[in-house]
Formats: C-alpha cells, sequence, structure tokens
C-alpha cells in the first residue's frame, strides 16, 4: 500500500495542513474563558469534576475570566503574532470547562462577541457530550454556513469502565450520540482523548482506534496523562502506581505511531502530546520538551519505521 498524500509533506494529516488546503492560509486558535462552568462541578451531573482534572493548568496567562472575550482576543493575538507573524485570521478557542453549558441566549450572546472581531473567523468550541442539544447544535449550524465552527468533545476514552473510574460522568454512547448530532449538521467535530487512564493496557489503547476511525470525526487529539498536583488522580496514582501506563517518550511516540497507522486517513490529527507547565504536574518524565520538538521526533520516527496514517486501517477493514 502506497502512502497517502499527506499536506506539509507529513506522514499523517495535520489540521493546519487542512486549514490552509481548505482557507488558504494558517488559521490560528485563541484560547479564551468565558466564565464557563462544568455539570460535573457543580452538581448536575456530579461534583468535584474529572479525577485528572485541574483547567488552570490548561490555559494561557492571557486567558483569564474576568477579561472581556475582545480584551483576551486582543491579547492572544498580541501574544501569538510574536511566533506567527504571517497569520492574519484566527479562531476563538473557548476551552475552559463545558463551553455550551449555559441556554441558547447567553451562547449567542457570547459567540455573537467573540465573533464580532475584525480577525476572528470561527470558532472552537469545547464542551462535553452531555452539553449539547438539538437547539444549540442548529444554531452553530446556522453559523457554519459563514464562519469556521468546531465542536470539539471531550471524550477521553471509548472504555465506560475507565469513564466510570475517571468520574467523567457520562458513558460513551453519550459521546457517540453528540458526535453524530454534530456531523449531521455539516458541522466540524473534533475529539480529544487521552492515553494512559488507570486501567487502560497499550493494547486497549490500539483497539479503541477503530471506534474512533467509525465516529464522523473531522479532527482529533491525543495526550498523554499527566498526574497533575493536588487533583484526585495524583491520590489514586500514590496508591496503585501499577495501574497507570507509564511510557518514556520513545515509547510514547512509538505508541502514537501505532494509533496513527490504525486510524483512517483523512481524520485530521489536532495534537499528539500536551503540555502543562511544570509547577502544576507531578513529574517531568520526558523533561521539559516542547510540542514542536515532541512533533519533530515523531516525523523522524516515522520516517524511520518508513510507515504513515493509515497505513494497517484498510487492512482492518
Amino acid at each position: 500500500m502506497e502512502m497517502v498524500d499527506f499536506p506539509e509533506g507529513k506522514r499523517y494529516n495535520t489540521a493546519s495542513g487542512r486549514y490552509q488546503r481548505i482557507y488558504g492560509e494558517r488559521l490560528q486558535k485563541l484560547v479564551i474563558d468565558a466564565g464557563f462552568t462544568c455539570p460535573n462541578r457543580d452538581g448536575t451531573v456530579g461534583y468535584g469534576g474529572c479525577s485528572y482534572c485541574d483547567n488552570a493548568a490548561f490555559h494561557p496567562g492571557y486567558s483569564i475570566p474576568g477579561k472581556s472575550l475582545l480584551q483576551q482576543i486582543d491579547e492572544g493575538i498580541e501574544f501569538h503574532h510574536r511566533r506567527y507573524p504571517k497569520v492574519n485570521h484566527y479562531l476563538a478557542y473557548f476551552q475552559s470547562y463545558s463551553n455550551t453549558y449555559a441556554s441558547l441566549e447567553k451562547l449567542e450572546t457570547l459567540y455573537g462577541e467573540a465573533l464580532s472581531h475584525p480577525s476572528v473567523v470561527g470558532l472552537v468550541i469545547g464542551t462535553r457530550p452531555d452539553c449539547v442539544d438539538e437547539e444549540k447544535l442548529d444554531y452553530l449550524s446556522s453559523l457554519a454556513g459563514e464562519k469556521v465552527i468546531v465542536v470539539e468533545y471531550g471524550i477521553e476514552s471509548c472504555y465506560d469502565k475507565t469513564l466510570l473510574r475517571i468520574n467523567r460522568g457520562h458513558d460513551f454512547e453519550t459521546a457517540r450520540k453528540a458526535v453524530e448530532m454534530t456531523a449531521e449538521r455539516g458541522i466540524d467535530v473534533g475529539a480529544h482523548f487521552i492515553l494512559g487512564l488507570p486501567g487502560e493496557s497499550r493494547e486497549m489503547l490500539l483497539d479503541q482506534c477503530s471506534v474512533i476511525s467509525s465516529l464522523p470525526l473531522t479532527s482529533v487529539k491525543f495526550h498523554q496523562l499527566q498526574i497533575v498536583k493536588g487533583t484526585r488522580m495524583e491520590k489514586e496514582y500514590d496508591n496503585n502506581p501499577g495501574e497507570f501506563l507509564r511510557l518514556s517518550l520513545n515509547d510514547y511516540l512509538d505508541l502514537v505511531i501505532d494509533i496513527l497507522e490504525r486510524l483512517r486517513p483523512d481524520l485530521c490529527i489536532e495534537r499528539v502530546a500536551g503540555e502543562v507547565p511544570p509547577r502544576f504536574v507531578r513529574e517531568t518524565p520526558w523533561g521539559l520538551i516542547r510540542n514542536d520538538g515532541i512533533l519533530r521526533l515523531l516525523d523522524k520516527r516515522l520516517e524511520e519505521r518508513d510507515t504513515w496514517q493509515g497505513e494497517k486501517y484498510f487492512l482492518s477493514l
């Protein structure tokens, strides 16, 4: 089987390459915090949130609740312009907590404010699968004709046993239904998965690839599990370290490649690893390597193995 002609000369389907191909330019995400909460924190679904979660560890300094959305966007543009001076248009990334967990009227106000910025051409909306309904998705579908609209669901795992263990507050069927409802309306759908959750083996992570490929997703993110200080997962790790798949960077890259080989080749890869400031995490076993360094190592390892995204996907059909 010959390698697919992926964007940017890569051996996997990059999301940045997809934006370049469709819109003719790089679109940079601007993380903003609109002050949402989560049904897994306020008692609607549960209390305390997911066992691994501390949202303070996952957003940049310019993204602070209390600042207006337009101020966060302006500061985010200034922040990213130093690294990407040729970028002209941006996507407002509603990231923290569950960003559809409000009335439709409130969502219309917040999303409309972000889209009013002249440099913002679309939205990326991070949320939970149990925080959408047909009315909200119909509204987002009405925007998708003129703007870039992506709904990104935190799915984390395809295994109900894992979702229960990490206090996720929904099952996988809820995630599947939300993804399907969103895709049916012509909205781009992203999904986030964590690699290394307690109780999950390497074989389980590879087995779920066929399930991921079966979903009508546009893009996917993978993050290695990072043990954040003060979370319930840190206590679980202290009590049962053998339940966790802890990999060296080289072993993790090989796992990611094994996953890429099993994914359908049109699925865009947004991320293969996460970055959390060292002060938040219990340990930094890979040192202080940044995401761009990990991507360079991934490219090199793909070439060494002479493989690519989807190389084993068609063999499994």
